[in-house]
């Protein structure tokens, strides 16, 4: 649902690494490392703060986007992006409206504390939505939106926006959220740092391998070579492949049959009927003696 099949998949495995350490610094920097210290969270108190950062996401990204924007006129047009940024503006208001469904179910669920059936229906749908709403967090904060569907590097780009807007805030009032000088300032500034270093490396492993750059138009960058997956193996699966594995049947020796396969010498003492080598008749046992003229004693 918040993952479309319009955005691009991720040239090189280690960039989709990368991504994914970047969402787990911002979610550091999203529920904030100080709310355990202090002894936890709330889900209200969660879901607020996610109503918070969806009203600055709505006009940060934005614009972010439309500075890159008139930069990117120098060398080409924004009619050629307005699929993308349709798009990426669709998910966008999607999320946000998501998030403020859970923010009216929660405080629907608070106001209907005396009536238990309308708590309990009011409270499946609020944990549905909860886990969609989480869901659907994690997958924008790796595409953000779906703005690599506009440029590869924007996910980075506003990636690092997001996470110092929300703590330069802290930073200029003072508010540590009771933390000491120090663990506040480490605390505050770790998740925005992390998320900056990880951007940088990410956008120069875009620069080095594929040649794409943050200052180019979209519409200037060369073709990305889309990762092929690996074609699974004719057949039925976990079934060995039929017939002689050996070729063509080898004609089995069998001496008593009165014929020798090709490469083997026949016996000079072929057993006789039965397969006694020491019967009588032919191929029985040549010390037997033998009649000179038919039979030796007679009729």
């Amino acid at each position: 649902m918040f993952h479309p099949a319009w955005i691009p998949q991720s040239p090189d495995p280690s960039i989709e690494r990368l991504k994914r350490v970047r969402v787990i610094a911002g979610g550091v920097a999203s529920i904030g490392v100080y709310t355990v210290l202090e002894g936890g969270f709330e889900i209200a108190e969660l879901v607020e703060n996610a109503l918070i950062a969806s009203a600055v996401l709505l006009f940060l990204t934005p614009a972010t986007v439309g500075v890159m924007l008139l930069f990117w006129r120098r060398t080409g047009t924004v009619r050629q992006l307005k699929v993308p940024l349709l798009n990426s503006l669709k998910l966008l208001l999607l999320f946000i409206g998501c998030v403020v469904a859970l923010v009216m179910l929660v405080r629907s669920a608070n106001s209907a504390a005396g009536n238990p059936l309308l708590l309990l229906g009011v409270g499946a749908v609020m944990m549905w939505m909860l886990v969609l709403v989480v869901s659907g967090a994690v997958r924008v904060s790796g595409n953000f939106f779906g703005t690599a569907a506009v440029h590869r590097c924007l996910p980075a780009l506003l990636a690092t926006v997001t996470t110092w807007l929300m703590a330069i805030p802290d930073l200029v009032t003072g508010d540590l959220h009771g933390l000491g000088l120090t663990m506040g300032v480490v605390f505050i500034l770790g998740a925005p740092v992390t998320v900056t270093a990880i951007a940088l490396l990410e956008t120069d492993r875009l620069r080095r391998r594929y040649g794409i750059r943050l200052r180019t138009h979209p519409a200037s960058l060369p073709p990305v070579p889309v990762p092929v997956p690996p074609v699974p193996p004719a057949g039925l699966p976990h079934v060995p492949p039929q017939g002689n594995p050996y070729g063509h049947p080898q004609p089995v020796y069998a001496p008593w049959a009165g014929a020798a396969p090709h490469g083997h010498p026949q016996p000079p003492y072929a057993p006789g009927p039965g397969g006694n080598p020491y019967g009588p008749g032919p191929g029985g046992n040549p010390y037997a003696p033998q009649p000179p003229h038919g039979r030796p004693y007679g009729s």
